[in-house]
Order: C-alpha cells, then sequence, then structure tokens
C-alpha cells in the first residue's frame, strides 16, 4: 500500500458513538402502541416503507424518524389512530433527541491517537441540530479538523469534502459502519475506506461489500484502525 494518507474521515452515528440502538428501541415501543392494529412484522415493513418514501423529503435522523411513525399509524389505524398514541409518538422523539451520548469502545484513544498525526474531517448526516448535540456531548469536537453535516453522503459530496479540506480523495480514508453511505461512495470518490460493522444495520443503509478494491478493508472493532493506517499512510 502507499504511505500517502493525510486524512483521515470518520462517520458519527454508530461509528464514534450509538445510534441505531435507541431507533431500534423506539420502534419496540411504537409496536406496542400499535399493538392492538398491526402485528410487529406488519408494522416493522409499513414503517420501513415510509422512511424509504420520506427520506427525500424530511432527510436521515430522529425527526424523519418520528414523523414517518407517526404517518404509519396514521395509515395501519386507517385514521383512527387515538391523540394519546400520536403525543407517545412525539415524546418517544423528544427522548431519543436528548438520550446521553455514549462513546463506542476505543473510540476516545484511536481518534485522540490519530489527530497527533493526521488532519481529521468527521463527515455525518442527520438532523443538524442533533448531530451539533452529540458532537459536543462526546467531547470529541476539537480533535477535528473540519465538521461536515450533510443531508446524503454522495460520492460528490466526499470528492468535493476532500478536495476543499483535504489533499484530494486519494490521500483520504472514510472509517464508517455503513457500506452504502460511509464506503460505497468514498470508494468511488477514489479515497480509501474501513468498514466496521456495528449490529444488525438499518435496512435502508445496506450495500453489497465491495470485492476486489485495494483501497477497502473491512475491519471487526475500532481497535484495528491504528496498524492499519500506519500500514497505508
Amino acid at each position: 500500500m502507499p504511505k500517502s494518507l493525510t486524512t483521515i474521515a470518520f462517520d458519527a452515528d454508530d461509528t464514534l458513538w450509538h445510534t441505531e440502538r435507541f431507533f431500534r428501541l423506539s420502534q419496540v415501543r411504537f409496536a406496542d402502541l400499535l399493538s392492538d392494529f398491526a402485528d410487529p412484522e406488519h408494522l416493522e415493513d409499513r414503517l420501513l416503507a415510509a422512511e424509504r418514501r420520506n427520506v427525500g423529503h424530511y432527510g436521515f435522523g430522529v425527526k424523519g424518524f418520528v414523523l414517518s411513525m407517526i404517518e404509519t399509524a396514521i395509515e395501519v389505524t386507517e385514521e383512527r389512530v387515538p391523540a394519546s398514541v400520536i403525543a407517545e409518538l412525539m415524546s418517544c422523539g423528544r427522548d431519543m433527541l436528548e438520550h446521553p451520548i455514549d462513546l463506542l469502545p476505543d473510540v476516545q484513544q484511536v481518534v485522540e491517537a490519530l489527530a497527533s498525526s493526521y488532519r481529521l474531517i468527521l463527515i455525518t448526516k442527520g438532523d443538524l441540530l442533533d448531530q451539533e448535540r452529540k458532537l459536543a456531548q462526546s467531547g470529541l469536537g476539537d480533535l477535528f479538523d473540519w465538521i461536515e453535516i450533510v443531508s446524503h453522503k454522495t460520492e460528490d459530496v466526499y470528492a468535493r469534502t476532500f478536495a476543499r479540506y483535504a489533499d484530494g480523495a486519494d490521500r483520504a480514508m472514510m472509517i464508517g459502519d455503513s457500506l452504502r453511505s460511509d464506503v460505497v461512495p468514498a470508494l468511488n470518490a477514489g479515497s480509501w475506506a474501513a468498514h466496521i460493522p456495528n449490529g444488525e444495520p438499518w435496512a435502508l443503509e445496506t450495500a453489497e461489500m465491495p470485492q476486489n478494491n485495494k483501497r477497502f478493508v473491512a475491519l471487526s472493532s475500532l481497535s484495528e484502525v491504528l496498524p492499519i493506517i500506519d500500514s497505508v499512510g
């Protein structure tokens, strides 16, 4: 591998701190609230369909998720959903937006170690206020040279970000848990990419594992990042 890396970019949710498990817990709560109207499996399919329809309008994050739950509740109850259920779903969203940040294992040590030798960029998508809150609570903000909060992670987003705030995509590595958002578009932009899975991915974040790409690295934990990056950069 050519020793050419100058920039390391990180995803935030479920790469640096826990997020998806709170969505899963909220879906369980959602299923309980609507158990008189639909079985959990059917409800999950209806909610996913709503999220798929709405992501282009609401973007990613808690607010869009809550709106999709409310829309699904209205649909499956044929507009008979009790106001108390709507209020409970809104409360569920507020709980998610106020949940304390819980860093994943080894995050603090790895990010601090890399900050001493590389330019660090955080590239995350979702609601602006929520992502800013989580970053502030994480205590990691000062370690990053640049923060990029976007509505979608695309090849163009990575190419522009690495051209503007780094030394180009070919001298950058993107690290994240999502093949669809963190790995595939970053590789297509010409950067390196490391995939670190974190539990069962959200259905809208799945993608095929890259094959025969020398710039792609599959890892099992963040603790493996430092020796891999040292061998590349």
